[in-house]
């Protein structure tokens, strides 16, 4: 009898090597690589979906519709906003989010709209069906088109699924699921591997839409090996602090759409709600007349967001000063500190200086680099910041003001939410509009003067 062969790999992103090693020569992880005996098959064929399905038929280009894509609504308009304008028949989307973030019950509530249309058959791996029924009826989602299974087996439920038909198919979670057949635990790399491609084969094969929720590991990325995001064709990630009301759904991935769009849910007693105003939720509560916060409007896809930028700096009493950022990249920061001190003429450099994103959001680009100045110096000054002002724009090294993509609808949307005055760079020409005055600026300076005139 062969003996198994013996391999390494690595947990964090999948890779085997045929020998040991302290770095993993793929991700660049230390003390990642662990040693595994190759998988023995049980029984006749790999996979377990091989053995219920037919084989599929290669085809002519010419003979394929143009309508192979074919989108549905899942009834949360949020949610089909990040989709790209909706599921798509026959995809595998995979959702992932930290634990008690909100994953399962987006899930459960959208089958709620698609059980209208469509038989659904929600597979849990971590809930009984007792449990499932009670998170259902809390949720106010009763129909006989929502099919409920507990099981971990990805053969039986490859056979319910062969069975039953449905239209829609929900994994909680892909790590629970695993193949008798491999000799591995579930939730280990093979395990993963094997049972995501067996349910590609079904989308794929099948017509049927499946949406896999996948756990994260600490460092906020989808536990498993790498690969499972290349496998699928739309990574999501559900964001936010679970202690928070606020959710942010955004797509890392998506073969049928665009991946810079966001959904913004609020999370209540009844399940999430959808947002449909997020600028409104993000800036409600804001302080007035306080010193240290500036609004301005960043593009999530297509649509604008107003997000609160607050500042705080004091004196250090430490010879090295501290510098901390949540929700704003930390480099970007301390580079904003620094032309604020050369070109501003503010002395950061003996201050301590903390920037927060008041509602959870990470941003992530240049025009938010002016709000971010308005509100350090607006601090540091100890001068508010008029509450009907914003300011949008990006700063280069040498102080100066830079005009940013878009910035017509970010105007728009400021005015929309009822701002009075907006700061914006000089050399970028805009039309006028009512009841919203322009403050033109050329750099640092002429913009803190223009926001905290007044």
């Amino acid at each position: 009898m062969k003996q198994p062969k013996t391999l390494f790999f690595c947990t964090e992103c999948g890779n085997e090597t045929p020998k040991w090693a302290g770095r993993c020569p793929a991700c660049g992880a230390w003390n990642t690589v662990v040693e595994k005996t190759e998988p023995t098959v049980k029984g006749k064929g790999r996979s377990a979906f091989s053995r219920i399905m037919t084989p599929p038929k290669a085809l002519p280009v010419t003979e394929l519709r143009n309508s192979v894509e074919i989108r549905f609504s899942t009834g949360m308009g949020e949610l089909d906003r990040v989709l790209g304008g909706g599921a798509v028949k026959g995809s595998l989307v995979l959702v992932g989010g930290a634990p008690g973030i909100g994953k399962s019950t987006l899930m459960l509530q959208i089958c709620g709209k698609l059980c209208e249309f469509a038989k659904v058959l929600y597979v849990s791996g971590e809930e009984s069906q007792h449990q499932l029924k009670l998170r259902a009826q809390r949720l106010h989602v009763e129909s006989k088109n929502l099919l409920v299974l507990s099981e971990t087996g990805l053969g039986e439920m490859l056979e319910v699924v062969n069975q039953e038909q449905p239209n829609v198919l929900i994994i909680d979670s892909i790590q629970t699921l695993y193949n008798g057949e491999l000799d591995s635990p579930a939730g280990s790399v093979s395990q993963v591997k094997d049972c995501t491609m067996a349910l590609m084969q079904l989308a794929k094969g099948s017509n049927i839409t499946v949406f896999v929720i996948g756990h994260v590991n600490k460092e906020g990325s989808i536990a498993g090996p790498k690969v499972l995001e290349h496998m699928v064709d739309c990574v999501l990630y559900f964001e936010g602090d679970r202690h928070t009301f606020c959710r942010i759904l955004r797509a890392a991935k998506n073969r049928f759409g665009a991946t810079n769009e966001i959904g913004v849910f609020e999370m209540g007693d009844c399940g999430l709600t959808e947002v449909e105003n997020p600028s409104k939720m993000l800036l409600s509560g804001r302080p007035e007349e306080s010193p240290g916060t500036c609004v301005t409007c960043v593009m999530e896809g297509a649509r604008p967001v107003l997000a609160e930028i607050q500042a705080l700096v004091v004196g250090s009493a430490a010879g090295n000063p501290r510098r901390t950022s949540n929700g704003f990249d930390y480099n970007r920061a301390a580079m904003l500190m620094a032309v604020l001190e050369k070109r501003g003429g503010l002395k950061l450099s003996s201050c301590d200086a903390y920037l927060n994103i008041i509602g959870g959001l990470q941003l992530d680009e240049p025009a938010a680099d002016l709000a971010a100045v308005v509100a350090l110096a607006s601090s540091y000054l100890d001068k508010p910041v008029p509450g009907d002002l914003a300011a949008i724009g990006e700063v280069g090294l040498t102080g100066e003001l830079r005009s940013v993509s878009q910035l017509a609808q970010r105007v728009a949307e400021v005015r929309r939410l009822g701002f009075k005055r907006c700061v914006v760079p000089a050399h970028r020409d805009l039309e006028s509009f009512p009841d919203l005055q322009l403050l033109p600026a050329r750099n640092i300076g002429e913009a803190i003067r223009a926001a905290l005139r007044g």
